[in-house]
C-alpha cells in the first residue's frame, strides 16, 4: 500500500531533495539547476531549512562555524539578480583567508568579488529586537574585507530561495589585518574602490549597504535570533556589498581600498578545475 504524504512530509522531502542537489553540485564541481522548482520562488523558511541541513552536514564533517555573512544588501547587487531583499549564510573556518594569502581558483565554480566591511563581535548579539546601538556596543572592531561569492546554481539564475538555500551564495572571505574601532567612524560615509590587477572595477560606499553596514548587521542579528541561530562573541560578520560585484574570470589580484579603513588584497591563483 502506498503511503500518503502529508503536506509537512512532502515539504520535508522537497527540502531534502534541494539539499542533495546542491551537495551534488558542490562535490561534482558542476553547477546545478535552480532549486526553486522544489521550494517555490519565495518560501524563504523552506530555503533556510535547506541551508541549515547543509550547515549541519558541513559541521559534522569537521568544518568550524566562525560567523555569518549577509547577502543582497546593495541595490546594485539586487538589480544584478532581480532579488530585492537581504539574506544570510554561515561562515566556516575553511572559508576565511588573510590579506594576500593565496586562494585557489579551483575551489570555486562561478566566483565573483565584492568589497565589504567585516565586523568582529566582542559580545553576544542575541537580542530578537537588536538595534544599531546594540551592534555598536557588541562590535570589538571592524576590518576591510573582500568576499568571493560563488553559486552552485548554474549561470547565477537566482530567486531568493535559490541563494538562501545555497548558503547565501557563499564562497570565501579575505580579511584585512588592521583592526578599526567603530568609535568616531561613520561607516555610511566610507567610500570603496575595488581594483583588479591594478585597474579600478567597482566603486561604492557604506550607505549602499542598507543605508549603513551597522544597519545591515542589526538586521542580521534580529533574523538570526528569530531563527534560533544568535550571533555570539568572536563571530565574524560580513556585512554585505558596498558596490557591484565583479566576475572573477581567472587568476588575479583584487585590492579593496576603504576610506579611513586601509586596504585588503585577495590573491587568486591556479586554474579552475
Amino acid at each position: 500500500m502506498t503511503e500518503l504524504l502529508t503536506p509537512d512530509s512532502e515539504l520535508t522531502e522537497r527540502i531534502g531533495a534541494a539539499a542533495e542537489r546542491l551537495t551534488a553540485a558542490a562535490e561534482s564541481r558542476t553547477p546545478c539547476p535552480p532549486v526553486r522548482d522544489l521550494l517555490g520562488a519565495d518560501d524563504v523558511d523552506a530555503a533556510y531549512a535547506v541551508q541549515r541541513r547543509l550547515t549541519e552536514a558541513r559541521t559534522a564533517a569537521g568544518a568550524r562555524p566562525v560567523g555569518a555573512k549577509i547577502g543582497l544588501t546593495a541595490r546594485s547587487v539586487q538589480q544584478q539578480f532581480g532579488v530585492f531583499q537581504p539574506d544570510f549564510g554561515a561562515l566556516f573556518d575553511d572559508m576565511v583567508y588573510g590579506h594576500t594569502e593565496p586562494l585557489p581558483l579551483g575551489r570555486f565554480l562561478q566566483p565573483r568579488a565584492e568589497g565589504e566591511i567585516a565586523f568582529v563581535l566582542g559580545r553576544d548579539l542575541d537580542l530578537p529586537g537588536a538595534t544599531v546601538a546594540d551592534v555598536l556596543r557588541a562590535t570589538e572592531f571592524a576590518l576591510p574585507a573582500i568576499e568571493i561569492v560563488d553559486s552552485r546554481i548554474a549561470d547565477w539564475d537566482l530567486a531568493i530561495t535559490d541563494t538562501v538555500a545555497d548558503n547565501a551564495s557563499s564562497g570565501a572571505v579575505v580579511l584585512g589585518t588592521t583592526p578599526y574601532p567603530l568609535a568616531g567612524l561613520d561607516l555610511a560615509r566610507v567610500g570603496m574602490t575595488l581594483h583588479r590587477d591594478g585597474e579600478p572595477v567597482s566603486f561604492g560606499a557604506g550607505h549602499a549597504c542598507l543605508g549603513s553596514p551597522v544597519v545591515a548587521v542589526a538586521w542580521l542579528a534580529r533574523e538570526r535570533a528569530r531563527r534560533g541561530q544568535p550571533l555570539r562573541a568572536g563571530d565574524v560578520v560580513m556585512s554585505g556589498a558596498l558596490g557591484p560585484m565583479v566576475p572573477v574570470g581567472g587568476p588575479g589580484r583584487y585590492r579593496l581600498e576603504l576610506d579611513e579603513m586601509g586596504e585588503v588584497e585577495a590573491v587568486i591563483e591556479g586554474e579552475a578545475e
